[in-house]
């Protein structure tokens, strides 16, 4: 079956959300699909601590030289400055006056900003610590009153159609290469779909499903970075790869965050004795930048042998903490810590992609009539490491842009519209495959990703990775060539392909930045974790 729509928007996070609402209120008939049955199930939600906006005694320029600084000077000045003049704003704008999200407030009746790590003032715009819920589920309201807005749910989208590869033309070959949709595969009645569109938004969100521990939902594997790979796309630092440095440590917990708002309104990091080390490390103390407070945590469980560290709030008030952070504190509460009374035990887990397909400031790709935003796109905003709470304003504002864009091509209102021909329909397999196999390679990519491709990586590890991914990948694409299409295999066919491309990443950039830490192999390295 195969059906056509001015914009195609690919995922239902803030990013996606943002750019459906955009092409939709400038004119165009959007279809939104999303793999999950469940809208709310996206890294959006799962986003504690806050969103950036400009505090008292603020500035554009104050927010840029902070995201500088935090990304290495390596950030792109384009979008660094795009986010620190347009963003806030935008918050202000559609959020705040129009979406009413119900975002907390101060004692004197104005919206209340905190700190986080790496920022010279407060200005982090929080909803007690569900921020992401809170904007996501203002969004979603939006969303789904909008009348031009197709919603589908359990939509998985399989690959990119390009012109002239899928077109049932040969003459097409002649002409110049362009996005002109998606297959999707409709997993409730396993039948794969031919989306053609006059624009596609792939707002896929991230890919930590490469790494075993993660703080991110099970569907960000990286589907996006795998589908534009295979299409041509320019992906763009990839091995820059963020590690929250303060997940829960439990043995029956998934890696819960533990937002770094939390170290900004005092939480102190301590180890197993309740010694605090991180001025050892920067002279932000516990607020450093996450890449090196990820480091000097993962160092100092090295060092002591101690399987994490800790985090202090006890010294503040409990009926504050309790309303300050009410999910943190319930959700502790049911692995038996009190935070008001106990540290609260952390590690670091795999957490944010700085890198991932390179956009401009509308979101386009290198190939035409592609857009990517959010977690999928690289901005280059984030440079070698990100600042807190720029991903939300990130994923926001060039959502909206995008969307407002791709509405005015598909319109015809600006140039780029093209005639799409027939395309050629999905031909699937039929083979069924055992679950247990496919939980085994990826038991076998993520140990591989975590050991080897992490926290602090070495030539030696990175070569060996290559020789195990390699491998694994021969074996995925030969195995499973005939198996029946469906979620888990497709996306463990993304998976080894994004994980192949953040390791080509990290064996090109010889030099350590931020969040790509390079040690030569001849100096101590640290034990796996």
């Amino acid at each position: 079956m195969a059906r056509h729509i001015q914009v195609l928007v690919i995922g239902s996070g803030i990013a996606g959300c943002t750019a459906a609402l955009g092409a939709a209120r400038s004119g165009a008939e959007v279809l939104l699909i999303t793999s999950s049955p469940d809208l709310l199930e996206s890294n959006t939600a799962r986003a504690q601590g806050g969103i950036v906006v400009l505090g008292p005694g603020d500035s554009a320029e104050l927010l840029e030289g902070d995201i500088q600084t935090a990304g290495g000077g390596v950030c792109n000045p384009a979008a660094v400055r795009h986010l620190a003049r347009n963003g806030p704003p935008l918050v202000e704008r559609l959020l705040v006056k129009e979406l009413h999200v119900p975002f907390d407030h101060g004692a004197n009746g104005d919206l209340d900003v905190t700190e986080e790590g790496a920022h010279s003032v407060p200005r982090i715009l929080h909803a007690e610590d569900l921020t992401g819920k809170a904007i996501i589920e203002g969004l979603l309201n939006a969303v789904q009153a909008e009348p031009s807005i197709t919603v589908r749910k359990e939509m998985f989208a399989v690959d990119l159609l390009s012109i002239p590869d899928h077109s049932v033309n040969a003459m097409d070959s002649y002409r110049s290469p362009c996005c002109a949709g998606a297959y999707a595969l409709d997993v409730s009645t396993g039948e794969v779909l031919t989306i053609t569109a006059d624009q596609t938004i792939l707002a896929s969100g991230g890919l930590w499903q490469i790494y075993l521990h993660t703080t991110n939902p099970r569907n960000a594997r990286g589907d996006g970075v795998a589908m534009a790979y295979r299409a041509g796309a320019r992906l763009l630092n990839l091995e820059y790869i963020q590690f929250h440095p303060t997940a829960l440590y439990h043995r029956d917990a998934k890696r819960f965050l533990i937002s770094e708002s939390m170290r900004g309104e005092g939480a102190i990091l301590v180890d197993h004795r309740g010694r605090t080390f991180m001025d050892r490390y920067h002279p932000q103390g516990s607020l450093a930048p996450r890449d090196v407070v990820a480091r000097a945590i993962q160092n100092e469980m090295l060092q002591t042998e101690h399987p994490c560290v800790y985090l202090d709030l006890t010294m503040k008030d409990a009926g504050w903490i309790r309303s300050r952070f009410p999910n943190i504190h319930r959700t502790c509460l049911d692995y038996g810590i009190d935070i008001t009374s106990q540290p609260i035990p952390v590690v670091p887990a795999a957490h944010y992609s700085c890198g991932g397909i390179f956009v401009d400031l509308e979101g386009n790709t290198s190939i035409p009539n592609l857009r990517a935003v959010g977690e999928v796109s690289c901005t280059g905003l984030h440079g070698a490491n990100r600042l807190a709470s720029t991903s939300l304003l990130e994923g926001l504002l060039w959502g909206w842009t995008a969307g407002q864009e791709a509405a005015k091509v598909a319109s015809g209102k600006t140039a780029g519209k093209v005639s799409i021909p027939p395309i050629r329909p999905f031909v699937p397999e039929m083979e069924p495959v055992d679950p247990a196999l496919i939980q085994q390679d990826w038991d076998t990519l993520q140990s591989t990703m975590w050991n080897y491709v992490g926290l602090t990586r070495t030539p030696r590890r990175l070569s060996r990775a290559m020789s195990i991914l390699r491998e694994l990948q021969h074996e995925i694409l030969s195995f499973y060539r005939r198996a029946r299409p469906s979620e888990s295999i497709i996306g463990l066919r993304n998976g080894i392909t994004t994980a192949l491309a953040v390791l080509f990443a990290a064996q090109r950039n010889h030099t350590s930045h931020g969040c790509h830490f390079i040690q030569e192999d001849n100096e101590h390295a640290p034990k796996d974790m």
